[in-house]
Parts: structure tokens; C-alpha cells; sequence
């Protein structure tokens, strides 16, 4: 399974910045695949996922309003657009998928991890 994951930057508050993750080597029809997060010193969270299957979402409340996960099936691929984004976003941000469709909410049932990408939201 690979997970390539790009799009991150350096952003000034209120910019906007979008994630791709570029998913191989499973079965895109039966996982969840989604964002997550790790900021230094704080633990990894879920941020968004999305059913490869019925195209179900989850956001965290902290990015409800601003963070927009969709999918393309053609391409096998997610994306994350970012908007109104604040310092507090600032993390190495991850693709990751689990097959359990809980993965957001407990980091613990991901299944494979893609390579982090770097957010920094500063003035």
C-alpha cells in the first residue's frame, strides 16, 4: 500500500492550501481514507475521512466550515482543501486509510500510514 501525500506549504492566517493523497496497492472500494494530524508536542488526530464506498464524511469540530475532503475514484485519489486556516492548524499533516470506517475517530485502527506533509500557518 502507498499513500503519496503533497500540497503543504508555509500560509499566512486566512490563506488556503490543498492536500492530495494519491493512493496504490488496495482495494479503493472498501476503506476509509482520510487526513490526520500531529502537531509538535500534541498526539495524532484525526482531521478528515471520507468512505471510498458511500462517500461518507467526518471533520473534527475544530475544521468544520473550513477543511473540505472529497474524492476522485478515477484517479484513487483524496484531496483536502484548506481554507480560513489558522496558526493553531500548524502540523505535519497525514494520509492514512483503515478499513474499520472509524479510523478518524481512533487513531489506533489506521491500517497504513502515507508519508506526513508539512503545514505551517504563519504571519
Amino acid at each position: 500500500v502507498q499513500l503519496q501525500a503533497s500540497g503543504g506549504g508555509l500560509v499566512q492566517p486566512g490563506g488556503s492550501l490543498r492536500l492530495s493523497c494519491a493512493a496504490s496497492g488496495f482495494t479503493w472500494d472498501y476503506y476509509s481514507i482520510g487526513w490526520f494530524r500531529q502537531a509538535p508536542g500534541k498526539e495524532r488526530e484525526g482531521v478528515s475521512c471520507i468512505s471510498t464506498v458511500d462517500g461518507s464524511t467526518y471533520y473534527r469540530e475544530s475544521v468544520k466550515g473550513r477543511f473540505t475532503i472529497s474524492r476522485d475514484n478515477s484517479k484513487n485519489t483524496v484531496y483536502l482543501q484548506m481554507n480560513s486556516l489558522k496558526p493553531e492548524d500548524t502540523a505535519i499533516y497525514y494520509c492514512a486509510t483503515d478499513n474499520s470506517g472509524y479510523g478518524c475517530y481512533n487513531v489506533s485502527l489506521v491500517d497504513y500510514w502515507g508519508q506526513g506533509t508539512q503545514v505551517t500557518v504563519s504571519s
